[in-house]
């Protein structure tokens, strides 16, 4: 691989987000278009809160091995972003409203209880991926966020227009996340564009985002496998009471 410049390697990142991003995934074009039950919505956003609740955990990690404090500074405010600054706060709290909203017991959420096994290996990949690899590394798996307010603007209007059982209120969480993600990305951009200085580093920092979409693809194929087709669901897992 040869050096690139910064842009070109920006314009390798977003060529990746073009390939490999989940937006992409049968299983999103099925939420997203109504086609879902809404067992299978539940499904879906029982297994998300997993990795919800874990970014943050993701996030301390990363901070506690970074020496530089303009970075650690920088990250902190994703910890507020999920944790919040008090109880009820934040996008963990969001996500748990939308649980709700959609009827499931907030206990039997938190409890991890019904979560697919798949969706616990992809989120434990990604938060060691980032607690064992190089700080750029980390950093450049972040970059997912580069292409979350597309899906996500996808994911408000198709859902209202096609559920009955969601409103505005279940996916307030959503409401706050496309400016996260944008100052998000345009810091670890930034970063990775300055710091990535040779070929072997800016392969690390391509091969660290391919990483990550396909955390978040697999993610989507255990929701798929188990409550799609075939519809297998391991023991254990969160039953619908779809007919």
């Amino acid at each position: 691989m040869k050096l690139l410049s910064p842009d070109e390697l920006e314009a390798a990142l977003r060529d990746i987000g073009a390939k490999r991003y989940h937006r992409l995934h049968p299983f999103h074009a099925l939420l997203h278009g109504g086609k879902c039950t809404k067992g299978q919505v539940q499904a879906w956003a029982l297994n998300r809160y997993y990795y919800q609740a874990m970014i943050p955990i993701k996030d301390a990690s990363l901070i506690a091995r970074c020496e530089d404090s303009a970075i650690r500074r920088e990250w902190r405010s994703r910890l507020v972003d999920h944790d919040g600054e008090r109880e009820g706060e934040g996008g963990i709290a969001r996500w748990l409203k939308l649980t709700d909203g959609l009827g499931l017991d907030r206990d039997y959420v938190t409890s991890l209880r019904g979560l697919l096994p798949g969706t616990r290996f992809a989120v434990e990949a990604y938060v060691h991926f980032v607690r064992e690899k190089t700080l750029l590394e980390a950093i450049a798996s972040s970059l997912t966020e580069l292409f979350s307010p597309v899906i996500i603007g996808e994911r408000m209007a198709g859902m209202l227009a096609n559920y009955d059982f969601v409103t505005r209120e279940t996916l307030s969480y959503f409401d706050k996340r496309p400016p996260q993600a944008e100052r998000d990305a345009d810091f670890a951009l930034d970063y990775v564009k300055r710091n990535a200085k040779t070929p072997e580093q800016q392969a690390q920092v391509l091969a660290a985002l391919e990483f990550k979409c396909g955390v978040l693809w697999s993610m989507l194929d255990a929701l798929y496998h188990a409550y799609v087709d075939p519809k297998l669901a391991p023991p254990g897992a969160f039953v619908t009471s779809d007919p």
